[in-house]
């Protein structure tokens, strides 16, 4: 049986439960180091600003194992935060065929990439290069970036702009597989039936008017993500009867609370955790990720919402954007920063209930495709590629591109 180590910073509740799919389903031994113990040690959040525990489980159900981490500030802000001098002596009695490393630039993974292992690694991140760099200091990094990736076997791609990242920094193309950045599906489509119900009592209790059409804004309140944007939009849309929902909290929540205090029919919940998001995203008719900057890898939350039939607007930094929001569609999209663009697009997307239903459903087909069994195929493709005896992936002719 093929053994492979995933190394990852921290317990995260996307991919917890991936590494339960593949414990059960993948016919693979799998076992995974953690490197900090953040989000199952209720730890201060420093950009919610709240202490997170997740409150589904992280740990149940694969092999796993927390290596120290030396560092005086543990966490994923520097390159020092991740420091684990014993990952290597913890991998050799587990005697991978390959290592899966879910990122590269903090220590442990540069010691990992210096010390040349006998097993290959392979690499999954979501770093894009939607927002474009220039200049010599952008090109130095580029060629930083490429000898670092060299040290890689077979890179997993999560989406096709994370793919031209990669080829961008001189990944060839057959070290390439397509492996979807994706949710618990199941956990979203099958709370949808308790979550309606639930989510108009919740709208009434925070006061939005029950014929009122709501626009979500669920995560950080922290300028990458650009509430303040989805503000001014929304005021300027001046949309007939709909609600603005902020769910979260963050350092810019002040700001954004003395703004919105001008603007009608703005409402505000706190930080809801995982079990309540399906709640969070049946509350709304549409969902918005305004995101700025190279920051928002991915996206997630649209993952989350298209789960539960909901049409999304995002921004043209948003990683996920080019696979899973088509304009009309599945939802729209409009140049990052330009809040005149996302007034336009709110004002003719609150204009056409009909249409916003059909973008729903049209995402919730879409995203089914952005799932842990394709995830887990992709993997698996990978592997057979590394190791031919592993045996061959199950479909595995259609799994090398995204579509």
């Amino acid at each position: 049986m093929t053994k492979l180590a995933i190394v990852t910073t921290h317990p995260v509740q996307y991919y917890a439960p991936w590494f339960r799919h593949l414990a059960e389903r993948s016919g693979i031994a799998v076992r995974v180091f953690y490197l900090w113990d953040f989000g199952v040690s209720g730890r201060v959040d420093p950009t919610f600003g709240v202490r997170v525990t997740w409150d589904v489980p992280l740990l149940d159900g694969y092999e796993h194992e927390f290596v120290p981490n030396r560092s005086r500030r543990p966490g994923t802000n520097s390159f020092w935060g991740i420091d684990n001098p014993g990952l290597l002596a913890r991998l050799k009695p587990f005697a991978p065929d390959a290592v899966l490393c879910l990122g590269y630039n903090y220590a442990t993974f540069a010691k990992l990439l210096l010390s040349r292992p006998r097993y290959p690694l392979i690499l999954r991140g979501d770093s894009h290069r939607l927002v474009p760099r220039s200049g010599l200091k952008a090109r130095l990094k580029r060629a930083a970036l490429a000898r670092v990736f060299r040290r890689f076997a077979a890179f997993l791609y999560v989406g096709q702009a994370n793919r031209e990242y990669y080829r961008l920094h001189g990944v060839p193309e057959d070290k390439l597989v397509f492996c979807p950045h994706a949710v618990d599906n199941d956990r979203f489509t099958g709370g949808r039936g308790a979550a309606e119900p639930d989510a108009r009592e919740w709208r009434a209790a925070l006061g939005i008017p029950g014929d009122h059409r709501v626009v979500l804004f669920a995560g950080k309140f922290e300028p990458k993500k650009r509430p303040l944007d989805l503000l001014e939009a929304f005021r300027r849309a001046a949309p007939g009867r709909a609600s603005l929902l902020f769910v979260g909290n963050g350092p810019q929540e002040p700001e954004l609370r003395r703004a919105a205090a001008g603007v009608p029919n703005v409402f505000f919940a706190p930080f809801q955790n995982q079990s309540r998001m399906p709640r969070t995203y049946a509350a709304a008719d549409l969902v918005v990720l305004p995101s700025y900057g190279p920051g928002e890898t991915w996206g997630l939350c649209v993952n989350e919402a298209m789960c539960l039939g909901r049409p999304v607007i995002v921004s043209s930094h948003v990683g996920c954007g080019p696979d899973l929001v088509r304009d009309d569609e599945t939802g729209g999209t409009f140049p990052a920063g330009d809040v005149g663009a996302l007034a336009a697009r709110l004002r003719a997307a609150l204009a056409d209930p009909g249409a916003l239903a059909a973008w729903g459903r049209a995402g919730e087909a879409r995203v089914g495709r952005y799932s842990y069994e394709h995830a887990t195929a992709g993997l698996l493709t990978c592997l057979a590629r590394l190791k031919p005896s592993a045996g061959a992936a199950p479909e595995a002719g259609t799994i090398g591109r995204a579509r």
